[in-house]
């Protein structure tokens, strides 16, 4: 129970009385008068409606200009108008006696000038002629229920418009007047509320016999009751002299101690208007305090129940009734007036209670008023300031907390920032963060604020919240804890929200724990766990350089996250390029070279770079080593991996690599691989080993001559006594014909140790093989002589005698000769059709022209030379840079070999032909000697 002695009164209601229109000439601003004898109002549907006690309806519209018409021949007692529809139901009497009628009227619709009365019929319960006390209609038309003096209620069920579609019943007996009624429809339920001066009931018209439940022993007056609207659960007021009461159609709900003498009571947008007797003046009524004397002041106060205040508050003499419409309040009084009750706008409201600093209200003001949220927000942050003003920061910063999405974050940071205030910014800072609108300079200040207040638990009840519910930037935060010296709490958050490499960077550079950043690593999906690894690889190489070793032999061969990271669709393992992660071996090469073995164990096809670095490392642990056992075996190991075949493609750095490290057989198999026959002859010369020189040569000296003239140049340097390797070369040099023999001579002159003795025999053998020589090529001369005088002597017969054919078999098919037949002057003959089917010229023979054109090709060849050598022989002269013209000629080709096979040059002769043959001839065996 509220007593309403402690609610604040406010004037959110503008008084005015209304006044009749100006006239032309600007007068007339006089009080409006109603007509006199006004009995019963309501209003609806853009007017203000009236009985009065000589049977007329009168209609008032916006523009106040009245009209009436008759509806009843001697009174009006009740009128009802409905909100939805243009429909007026009025009870009043025709006749003198107690016999109420009911009459229904269509606004819409005509009948003569005045509005159709669709259906008439009287009002009363069963036979008993009795008083209407009450009247109330559905919006739906379907229920209409008249309340009376002898306590019946008589319910019409249908439409109401019409007598064939309705039906009529006594609904509630009883023995106390009926004082008031009222529909309530809560979905597809319907009910009626009752109220008598006694007590107070509920019928279910939605449910067949309308079964009904008393809620209250106790009753009102006339007009002391009123149906709320929906921001009151449409709850049933009643209004009794101590008290006012809500009923659901169950149950009774709150109550109010308004005391006084109630009149009248309305529901109106939210408010409860009660109209009742000033307290200075007695009740003399005996109904109930329902009439009271001409003279008595009525007090009317307009409550506002959700926010427990009255809205306004006005003494106004012997009120009529209060109607609504057009958006405002009128007054009727006794004397004929009207007045009109304004409703401020929500904003002058706002400003009167934030004069009075009455915030609370003011929010709940403009709540109930639905102000939008940037509204709402001003207010809060007006509130706040006033709470910060008078020093109450912990009230101010709840309401700045309401302000959050509307306000600027800075302007109140900005007030809480001294140290004394820190946790009322920590309170802000929170509810920033848990609506998800914070940035990361809040999160900052809201992490230095815990490490400030060294708030543990607060701090961990942040930073622990589910995935779902982060509301900051997770690395600002990882960045704050850090900074701040809360490396497990940073750790932790780096790992709740997969931000690796800050949880590596703490685990590593501030915590130390290399072990766990190691494993941490290990659980990482592939491609994280990669760049990782080249990131901090040389960190913990230096540190737990075992464990890291065999994380990368895994990564680089096999991966599969340990924590099962790559979901469990990843089957297949995954392999990084162990090549990229040598560098982390730097200073560890025990660790290196077990992880470069490794990797060519498992992997034959690993990256060229992991074969290079390991050749490098056996080379120089072999070149280090001093146990010769132990140098033994890595040479050994060297050795193998050269031979593996895989330094193909980079031959000229493995090289290198021997040479650098002087590691001598591989040198030499290097240059046997890479036939570089000289360089191993020149290495063997560079240590003296002359058996090994001479090996050389015989091994090689089929595929590269000049390797027995290199040898035989370096013996002959050498003052030493080496006759019997100088023999050896001599030997093959004259086997193979090498070299010529002054040049042999020349060679050997230079060594002061090497005798004419050691030549001797290698001299004699040449001399005799040319003696031989010459005595051949004289005889091939010779041959040569006669042959060509055997040609000429047979040119010249062919030239002077008749040449006779005496062949009786065909050169080709063999077959006996036989007409038409071809004979040549060389003395082959052919059949006609076998010449035909094989020559390839009707002037040559076929037998012998394969080899005349053999001839034919030297004697062309020959005079072509000599014209080059004429036309080179003459630039050669003229010119002033010969070098030029010999690199042209050379670059031309003209120096090669060249086998030409052209045609017989057209005027050529057969003289010609044969002094071109000898001179080849000739020439031939002058090279040949």
């Amino acid at each position: 129970m509220a007593a309403y002695l402690q609610w604040r009164r406010f004037v959110f209601f503008d008084r005015e009385t209304v006044r009749e229109p100006s006239g032309p000439d600007g007068a007339g601003a006089k009080p409006f008068a109603l007509p006199p004898g006004i009995a019963v109002c309501d209003s609806g549907r853009g007017s203000l409606v009236f009985g009065d006690m000589e049977g007329q309806i009168w209609f008032l519209p916006r523009s106040l200009q009245l009209s009436s018409f008759q509806a009843y021949k001697l009174r009006v007692t009740h009128l009802y108008q409905l909100k939805q529809h243009s429909i007026l139901v009025s009870i009043g009497e025709d006749e003198e006696g107690i016999n109420p009628l009911v009459k229904v009227w269509n606004l819409e619709k005509r009948d003569g000038g005045n509005p159709l009365c669709t259906r008439i019929f009287p009002a009363i319960p069963g036979n008993k002629p009795t008083v209407v006390s009450c009247l109330t209609v559905h919006e739906n038309l379907n229920f209409m229920a008249i309340g009376f003096a002898d306590g019946s209620v008589v319910l019409t069920k249908g439409d109401i418009t019409r007598d064939r579609h309705s039906k009529t019943q006594i609904l509630h007996e009883g023995s106390y007047p009926v004082t008031g009624l009222a529909f309530r429809q809560s979905g597809k339920t319907t009910h009626l509320f009752v109220v008598t001066t006694e007590n107070i009931q509920s019928y279910m018209l939605s449910v067949k016999d309308y079964p009904h439940l008393e809620l209250d022993t106790h009753g009102c007056g006339l007009r002391c009751s009123s149906l709320s609207d929906p921001s009151q659960d449409l709850q049933f007021i009643v209004a009794g002299n101590e008290c006012v009461y809500l009923y659901q159609p169950d149950e009774r709900g709150p109550c109010f101690a308004f005391e006084g003498q109630k009149l009248i009571v309305h529901w109106y947008r939210g408010y409860l208007i009660i109209v009742s007797k000033d307290r200075k003046t007695s009740p003399k009524s005996e109904f109930a305090g329902n009439e009271a004397q001409n003279s008595d002041k009525q007090v009317l106060n307009i409550y506002d129940l959700c926010n427990k205040f009255i809205a306004y508050s006005s003494i106004f003499d012997d009120i009529v009734d209060v109607l609504a419409e057009w958006g405002s309040l009128y007054v009727l009084t006794r004397d004929g007036k009207i007045h009109v009750l304004q409703e401020k706008d929500t904003q002058t409201k706002l400003e009167m209670l934030f004069r009075k600093n009455l915030f609370e209200m003011a929010i709940n003001l403009a709540k109930s008023h639905h102000l939008d949220s940037d509204g709402l927000s001003e207010i809060f942050r007006q509130y706040g300031d006033h709470l910060y003003n008078k020093g109450n920061h912990d009230g101010a910063i709840q309401q700045y907390i309401r302000t959050i999405g509307k306000l600027e974050p800075s302007y109140v940071i900005r007030k809480f920032l001294d140290a004394q205030r820190i946790h009322n910014l920590t309170a802000y800072l929170q509810m920033l963060h848990l609506q998800s609108l914070a940035n990361a300079d809040h999160t900052t200040l809201l992490l230095n604020c815990y490490t400030k207040l060294k708030d543990s638990s607060k701090l961990e009840e942040f930073i622990k919240t589910s995935e779902s519910e982060v509301h900051f930037d997770v690395e600002t935060a990882i960045k704050v804890l850090r900074q701040a010296g809360y490396y497990s709490h940073a750790v932790y958050l780096a790992e709740k929200h997969e931000h690796h490499e800050w949880y590596l960077k703490i685990q590593l550079e501030d915590i130390k724990n290399y072990q766990e950043a190691l494993h941490y690593i290990g659980k990482l999906p592939f491609e994280q766990a990669e760049s990782n690894m080249k990131r901090y690889g040389k960190i913990l190489m230096h540190h737990v350089p075992k464990e890291t070793t065999e994380l990368l032999k895994i990564l680089c061969t096999d991966y599969r996250p340990s924590g099962g990271n790559e979901g469990p669709g990843m089957l297949e393992g995954k392999k990084a390029n162990s090549e990229e992660f040598i560098p982390v071996f730097a200073n560890n090469s025990r660790e290196l070279k077990a992880f470069l073995e490794h990797m060519t164990e498992v992997q034959a096809d690993s990256p060229q770079g992991v074969y290079d670095t390991l050749l490098e490392l056996r080379l120089q642990n072999w070149a280090h080593e001093q146990d010769e056992q132990i140098k033994e075996k890595l040479h050994n190991e060297a050795l193998t991996l050269l031979k593996s075949g895989r330094f193909k493609t980079v031959f000229d750095k493995a090289l290198v690599l021997c040479q650098m490290h002087n590691f001598k057989d591989g040198v030499l198999y290097l240059y046997e691989q890479g036939k570089l026959f000289q360089q191993i002859m020149h290495y063997h010369m560079q240590n003296e080993q002359y058996k090994k020189v001479i090996e050389v040569c015989e091994l090689y000296g089929d595929q590269e001559a000049c390797l027995w003239e290199q040898a035989l140049s370096y013996f002959a340097r050498k003052e030493e006594n080496c006759k019997e390797y100088i023999a050896a070369v001599l030997k093959h040099i004259e086997n193979k014909n090498l070299m010529p023999p002054l040049l042999v001579v020349q060679t050997l002159a230079h060594n002061s140790t090497a005798t004419l003795s050691v030549i001797k025999d290698y001299l004699v053998n040449k001399l005799q093989k040319q003696s031989r020589q010459i005595e051949q090529d004289e005889q091939r001369i010779q041959k040569y002589r006669e042959e060509t005088m055997r040609i000429r002597l047979e040119i010249e017969e062919l030239k002077a005698s008749p040449k006779i054919f005496q062949k009786t078999k065909c050169s080709i098919c063999t077959s006996a000769l036989e007409l038409p037949s071809v004979h040549f002057l060389c003395g082959h003959s052919f059949h006609q059709h076998c010449f035909e089917s094989y020559s390839e010229s009707d002037s040559e023979c076929p037998t012998c022209m394969p080899e005349n054109r053999k001839v034919m090709d030297m004697i062309r060849a020959q005079e072509q030379k000599r014209d080059l050598h004429d036309q080179f022989q003459h630039q050669l002269k003229c010119s002033n840079d010969g070098f030029s013209v010999v690199a042209d000629y050379f670059g031309r080709g003209v120096f090669n070999k060249l086998t030409l096979i052209t045609d017989l040059p057209s005027g050529k002769t057969a003289t010609t032909i044969e002094a071109g043959l000898q001179r080849e001839l000739l020439i031939h065996t002058k090279r040949s000697t």
